[in-house]
């Protein structure tokens, strides 16, 4: 039987995250989003609904959150679901959430008003303010190939056909 588990969101940060390093010095951050969905009742009125997902980034993606993401920052998320459960008191638990594998930083680029917070630098290496993968718009991090080979977007000029 054929699975596929992918998730796009696009929505606002809801808590400044809180980057953490587990003992083997990886690093972990959890974030909170609150995507936006409007929707028309049977009686044409317009109505706003918000859900709520829990976000977990590893590696160098949870220290960029960690470094340029606080509370309202509009991000994109691309990841996979994971059902986490436990049991605590004798009764068991469980909680849907996201492990995000690429994130976008949304927002202007232009300087003031940007998605930087105030009195940080923006992230460098990004000539001409060109995102680092194939998203529109903002900067994108992710933790690149699995295998530890370069991504194809590291390569140096000479690999340029013209």
């Amino acid at each position: 039987m054929a699975s596929f588990n992918r998730v796009i969101l696009l929505g606002n940060v809801t808590r400044d995250p809180e980057l953490r390093y587990i003992s083997n010095g990886t690093a972990v951050t959890d974030i909170g989003l609150a995507v936006n969905d409007r929707r028309k009742t049977a009686t044409g009125e317009w109505v706003e609904e918000t859900t709520f997902v829990d976000v977990t980034l590893w590696g160098r993606t949870a220290e960029v959150a960690g470094e340029y993401v606080t509370k309202g920052s509009p991000l994109m998320i691309e990841g996979r679901l994971k059902l986490d459960t436990w049991e605590k008191d004798g009764k068991k638990n469980s909680k849907l959430r996201v492990v995000g594998e690429r994130m976008q930083l949304l927002g202007s680029r232009a300087g003031g008003g940007g998605d930087a917070p105030r009195g940080r630098a923006r992230p460098a290496g990004r000539p001409g303010g060109q995102p680092v993968d194939e998203f529109e718009g903002g900067s994108s991090y992710d933790d690149g190939p699995a295998s530890g080979e370069p991504s194809p977007s590291m390569g140096s000029d000479d690999d340029i056909p013209f």
